[in-house]
């Protein structure tokens, strides 16, 4: 099954992918290397749950976020390589979380886009990972993730 599939299975749709809003660009190639830039979970209004993890908002929430910010890494990895497939793992993954100073459960948030990716890529989608929490992001966004990806050369390339 693609990534594509399993996407369609879960009964998933990528989000749009955002235009980058300062002098910055949403992923940059170096080698077989993709970098993507940070993802935050944006709805398809446009908004953000704004909050602190700790103080606003729930565990859950913040996972739901972590969720839909691994579908906007998803959306601009495909907007790069055409086909998730190409996607031979998922290297790394930094997520950030707008979280109180004695907030304890960083990972457990984050665990949201793990669980995502892997749901969606399978054992590509399996990486190391950072989870830490930030004293405030843009928007005052609950999460924002950013991921490095190994890709497949293209077969006739």
């Amino acid at each position: 099954m693609t990534p594509e599939e399993r996407l369609s299975s879960l009964g998933l749709a990528l989000p749009e992918v955002s235009t980058p809003v300062g002098n910055y660009l949403s992923y940059r190639w170096a080698g077989d290397f993709l970098y993507l830039s940070g993802a935050g979970p944006k709805r398809p209004d446009g908004t953000y749950r704004p909050g602190r993890l700790g103080r606003d908002v729930t565990v859950e929430e913040g996972q739901a976020d972590a969720r839909l910010a691994g579908l906007h890494l998803l959306a601009a990895a495909k907007s790069a390589l055409g086909e998730l497939s190409r996607i031979e793992s998922v290297v790394k993954l930094l997520g950030m979380v707008n979280a109180e100073p004695d907030f304890p459960d960083h990972p457990k948030v984050i665990n949201g886009c793990s669980d995502i990716l892997v749901d969606v890529l399978g054992e590509a989608g399996h990486h190391a990972r950072s989870a830490v929490g930030m004293g405030s992001l843009p928007g005052r966004m609950t999460v924002e993730i950013e991921a490095i990806f190994l890709i497949r050369r293209k077969e006739n390339a």
